[in-house]
């Protein structure tokens, strides 16, 4: 790759990161979350003091121009005392190259010509004073936007933007900063521009109300709305939305598209929660025919991941479970109440932080059956692959169960709950299981049911009867009507009434048909059971079961598919449960069902997709059950799409009843289906995480093939490992790699330049050197263009590219064949030897040795402290990692790459699941033991001391010097893992302490305080976990100074006095919640606490903690508390 080509990409990059970044800083201005006139001082301070390379293209002037629209900001322009200066200093910023030649460049050069006279004019028309400050260029240029614009739309032409070139779409974008209304009615006439149609009458259709609809044209292309300003991008959206949700026509699908577009353009800048702004324009829009159903599927087949991005999911939950709780009783309204459930099921398994299922833990929760099951499985996976992020969360976890299992009846059989996380499994382990009662309450209205059923259903039944049943008959013998109907048919579904029951079913509400499905599913496995005791086959009863289902699915499409299989899947403890399912996902009609969808698709990412919209029949594409009386058409709802969150679920039970090969061809089967899921990466990312350690290597290839390998950045070799026979652990180069990447794409980076250099060059928004031209090797330049940024809608999920590679990173991980132990020492091996191997590379010397000598002295100098950090690793072969390469590629210096190293390689850890946790303690506790001196009985205190104190030198401040240790490597490794971890996972911090006791010296002592101390401050709001860490560090002192302890060198009291004062504001923190004052005062409890393990020490340490007792006559504490000093009087 040459260096212009490496140049070209970069200004294509330039323009990206530009409209990211305007899309932020339009929303912050809007929010007046800045202040416009400071910051234009400011800006025109620093280019008074000579940063001219602020100025050296027209992105700050277009930069301006998006915002100088906006109220607050004309506002604040209007009433500035000093606005005839402020606006020359804004005009002041225009650059204007002469020697330019818009008209041949590129649709942004032509933008970035035109927008100093754009901005110019918009300030005139509300500044008259500042036109004698404006060159005749400027009004020129507004000029010749004006004649093409009237050459564009003379005689009253649509403009045609599906042969829009490059010119014309450059001159586009200015008019839109120019004129934003008819920027907005241009492209309002083209996607109305051919005209409407009348839906005709569906065949059970019964008013006689016309509707209609607007044909359909090409939606605009991503790159077309992409340059439009953001002003007249909102105004789009709103005139749109007016279309769209208030219209009296129904909406093409190019418009829906379109409007799609441009949320997902500009998502900061145009998000707003759909049902409160559209309710706040019109209060009753959503009971407008059709409306509900629009947006539904809008929500669910488009803009899911949006509303993730911006921590809205729980929001909207909120929103759609309201409608739910509404129509679950109403009859007939099953179209719109399926549609709501599956858009909160896919809500429900995209949260993965904890969730409250009502926004108040008070009452029962307003889900369905089905998401109360559906909320415990999201929540176990959550629980187990991320951990429970905040104390309060931990406080809520158990109410919260208590609330969803009082209104479902469900419990998880043994296999399931051996996967869930502890948390959760202790609270359902001891879950009475109903399906007995059930099943007993069903033979008891047997008889009953059966009667009316063969009236109901019987080929010879009277029409006029459906009526007389959906009036007359009980609630609790309508749940049988399915199970009913399923005994009749005795394996002939032709022997029944199908017209009937579907029109009863139609008439129930959506709650009755998800009843009569669970209890059809729990009576025919009981039926199974029944006939196998008969001497009837396992296959011909399963044969019977599969042409029955397929006779209330397909032939006449009578419930809802993936209602069936989430019941089936549930009942997993049944042997033929499970077996039903896997033969009803091989059935010739849904695999139809699955092609017709995804080849109407083409590709999941929507946006790309420029051509003329087909609209699918709505029977086709919903079935009777759904459509029944409806003629709203369906826009991007599908049976199919429906199965989108089922079929992950269906995986997650295989894998946990060991059906890893039906799994893995499942999965084949549907990769097809599965690329349309719009949390596929996620689910990829959960699901290793979820089973780590229980996914054979074959299987976990074919879950990584769920996801668009080719645009995730995954390791060059990563593939080569995954799959290796035998199955091996990779080099650390592979590792060191890997953090690599997190260095460069995910920790925050240092400034390697001063602070004027780095804003003065847009290429520098990452805060590192760019490449030189001697730098910028082919390789190097592949790299580069690789990490760079990329827009929202091009990474919905996970959703910023920060985050793809973080990710990325863990999954990777947790698909190697190595064992978490192998993982980890790697890691920690390469944390222990990083600053060593960079600063020797730097000497000609390259690589990660994997073993060194040992050093003959204290590590009390930069010459051992190399030494020492070396010989703390276990033995192992060397292996050659290019650490100058490693440099070049960072941008930083070796010392500060060092550092950035141990903290990815603690994101990293952090990200894992719970088994790397105990091998990183493990590992972590080992190379500190094994450093000698640490336990040389021979040395003097004060030698120790200072070799400890070399030893847990920060890195930061020892890489300066190259003093690292690799016990200050290993200290710092753990305290960026612990700054990282949920707060659940800090349960499990004390297992390193564990490990390193008893301790034996006073250096040990303060490697333990130090690896813990960060600790408290976060502890401080989680007084559990506080106090067992407070108790833990207090016995830790006793190791050393306890009444028993017997050290070998006797030590005073008096060298431990800072440890001392620590433990005493440790306290204070707590008991103040925060930074100490002069008013704080610790807590009862941490007083009674310290008060019994004071016991453990030597009474001359003892005194040293006199006040951190409950003794008011010894305790200064005690004797202020006013518990204490009540308790007393």
């Amino acid at each position: 790759m040459s260096w212009g080509f490496y140049v070209c990409i970069r200004e294509v990059q330039c323009w990206q990161d530009w409209l990211m970044f305007a899309d932020i800083f339009f929303f912050l201005m809007k929010s007046g979350c800045i202040d416009f006139l400071d910051f234009v001082n400011r800006l025109s301070s620093r280019i008074t003091q000579g940063e001219q390379q602020i100025l050296r293209s027209n992105h700050v002037t277009w930069l301006l121009a998006q915002i100088i629209r906006i109220e607050i900001v004309m506002n604040t322009l209007s009433s500035d005392p000093k606005k005839v200066e402020t606006t020359r200093k804004i005009i002041s910023f225009h650059k204007e190259d002469k020697n330019s030649d818009a008209s041949n460049g590129s649709p942004q050069s032509i933008l970035l010509d035109f927008i100093s006279s754009s901005q110019t004019l918009r300030i005139c028309s509300f500044n008259a004073s500042i036109r004698e400050y404006l060159n005749n260029d400027q009004l020129q240029k507004g000029k010749q936007i004006d004649e093409w614009w009237k050459q564009v739309t003379k005689g009253e032409r649509v403009m045609d933007f599906m042969t829009v070139d490059d010119r014309s779409m450059g001159m586009f974008w200015v008019l839109s900063y120019t004129m934003a209304q008819p920027t907005c009615d241009a492209v309002m006439n083209w996607l109305t521009s051919s005209g409407v149609t009348e839906i005709l009458q569906g065949i059970n259709a019964q008013s006689n109300d016309r509707m209609m609809m607007m044909r359909e044209t090409c939606p605009l292309s991503m790159s077309l709305l992409s340059g439009l300003s953001l002003n007249s991008c909102m105004k789009l959206a709103l005139q749109l939305e007016e279309a769209i949700f208030l219209g009296q026509v129904i909406p093409s699908i190019a418009m829906v598209e379109t409007y799609v577009r441009l949320l997902l353009i500009a998502p900061h800048s145009l998000f707003r929660p759909h049902f409160t702004s559209l309710t706040q324009r019109s209060p009753s829009i959503l009971s407008k025919a059709g409306v509900s159903l629009l947006l539904l599927e809008i929500l669910n087949y488009r803009l899911l991941p949006l509303y993730r991005y911006q921590g809205k999911n729980k929001a909207l939950m909120y929103d759609v479970t309201k409608i739910i709780s509404m129509i679950k009783v109403k009859r007939g309204e099953h179209r719109l109440f399926r549609l709501a459930e599956n858009l909160c099921m896919n809500l429900i398994l995209s949260l993965r932080d904890f969730f409250l299922v009502k926004k108040e833990l008070k009452g029962p929760t307003e889900f369905t059956e089905t998401l109360n099951r559906m909320t415990i499985i999201s929540l176990a996976i959550t629980i187990k692959t991320r951990g429970i992020a905040e104390v309060e969360q931990m406080l809520y976890l158990q109410p919260l169960l208590e609330q969803i299992m009082a209104t479902s009846q469900h419990t998880w059989s043994e296999k399931t709950l051996r996967y869930f996380p502890p948390l959760i499994r202790d609270s359902l382990i001891g879950r009475m299981d109903k399906r007995g009662q059930a099943i007993q309450a069903w033979q008891q209205a047997e008889t009953t049911v059966i009667n009316q059923c063969t009236q109901l259903l019987s080929p010879s039944a009277d029409p006029t009867y459906c009526m007389t049943y959906i009036s007359h008959s009980f609630p609790q013998h309508r749940q049988y009507l399915c199970a009913g109907a399923w005994v009749l048919m005795n394996g002939l579904p032709e022997s029944i009434s199908s017209a009937n029951l579907a029109r009863v079913l139609r008439e129930f509400s959506p709650e009755e048909v998800t009843s009569n499905i669970y209890t059809m599913v729990d009576v025919l496995l009981h039926h199974i059971q029944l006939e196998l005791q008969r001497g009837h086959t396992a296959q011909e009863l399963l044969s019977k079961a599969i042409s029955g289902i397929a006779f209330f699915i397909w032939t006449h499409e009578l419930l809802p598919l993936d209602i069936l299989l989430l019941a089936l899947i549930d009942r997993d403890d049944d042997p033929y449960a499970l077996r039903i399912v896997i033969s009803l996902l091989d059935r010739p009609e849904l695999h139809q069902r699955i092609k017709m969808f995804c080849s109407s698709r083409i590709s999941p990412e929507h946006w790309l997709n420029n051509q003329t919209p087909k609209r699918n029949e709505i029977q086709k594409a919903l079935g009777n059950h759904l459509v029944w009386k409806d003629r709203y058409p369906p826009f991007f709802d599908d049976i199919a799409a429906r199965l989108i969150p089922v079929i992950p679920l269906i995986i997650y039970r295989l894998i946990e009843n060991d059906g890893t090969d039906i799994a893995e061809r499942v999965l084949a089967l549907y990769s097809s289906l599965l690329i349309f899921h719009p949390l596929r990466f996620t689910f990829v990312r959960d699901i290793l995480a979820y089973f780590y350690g229980h996914l054979p290597s074959k299987l976990i290839v074919r879950i990584l093939k769920v996801l668009d390998i080719a645009k995730i950045p995954l390791s060059d070799s990563f593939s080569q490992y995954v799959s290796s026979n035998p199955p091996i652990c990779p080099p650390l180069d592979y590792f060191a790699t890997l953090l690599l990447g997190l260095v460069n794409n995910v920790i925050p980076p240092l400034n390697t330049k001063s602070k004027y250099e780095t804003a003065a060059d847009p290429s520098s928004i990452s805060g590192r050197q760019p490449p030189s031209k001697s730098q910028a090797s082919p390789q190097s330049a592949s790299i580069n263009n690789a990490d760079v940024q990329k827009a929202f809608y091009q990474n919905q999920d996970p959703g910023t590219y920060t985050q793809l590679v973080l990710e990325t990173a863990t999954i990777e991980i947790l698909s190697l064949p190595a064992t978490a132990s192998q993982i980890v020492s790697s890691l920690v091996q390469i944390v222990v030897n990083v600053q060593p191997s960079l600063i020797q590379s730097t000497n000609g010397q390259h690589g990660f040795s994997g073993a060194a000598g040992q050093s003959s002295g204290l590590p009390t100098s930069p010459s051992t402290g190399g030494a020492e950090s070396a010989g703390t690793n276990r033995s192992g072969p060397s292996t050659g990692i290019n650490t100058v390469n490693f440099i070049s590629k960072s941008g930083y210096s070796c010392q500060q790459l060092s550092c950035l190293m141990i903290q990815a390689c603690g994101l990293l850890l952090a990200q894992l699941p719970p088994e790397f946790h105990l091998q990183l303690y493990s590992e972590a506790s080992r190379i500190i033991k094994e450093s000698w001196w640490l336990t040389d009985g021979t040395r003097s205190v004060k030698e120790l001391d200072s070799a400890v104190s070399y030893a847990l030198l920060d890195p930061s401040w020892a890489s300066q010097d190259n003093t690292s240790t690799a016990i200050g490597n290993i200290v710092a490794l753990l305290h960026s893992f612990f700054s990282n971890l949920p707060h659940e996972w800090l349960e499990s911090t004390h297992t390193i302490i564990k490990h390193l006791r008893p301790v034996a010296s006073i250096g040990m002592m303060r490697i333990a305080f130090r690896i813990l101390s960060p600790l408290l401050p976060r502890l401080a709001f989680a007084r559990p976990l506080f106090m067992k860490t407070l108790a833990l560090l207090f016995n830790v002192m006793a190791d050393v100074f306890g009444k028993n302890s017997q050290p070998a060198t006797p030590v005073d009291a008096s060298e431990i006095r800072d440890l001392i004062d620590f433990i005493h504001h440790a306290v204070m923190y707590e008991g103040q919640g925060g930074p100490v004052q002069s008013s704080s005062k610790p807590k009862l409890e941490i007083l009674t606490l310290c008060g019994k393990v004071l016991e453990l020490l030597r009474p001359d340490v003892q005194h040293l903690f006199i006040h951190l007792q409950t003794a008011p006559n010894s305790s200064i504490y005690a004797a202020t508390h006013p518990k204490i000093a009540h308790n007393t009087a």
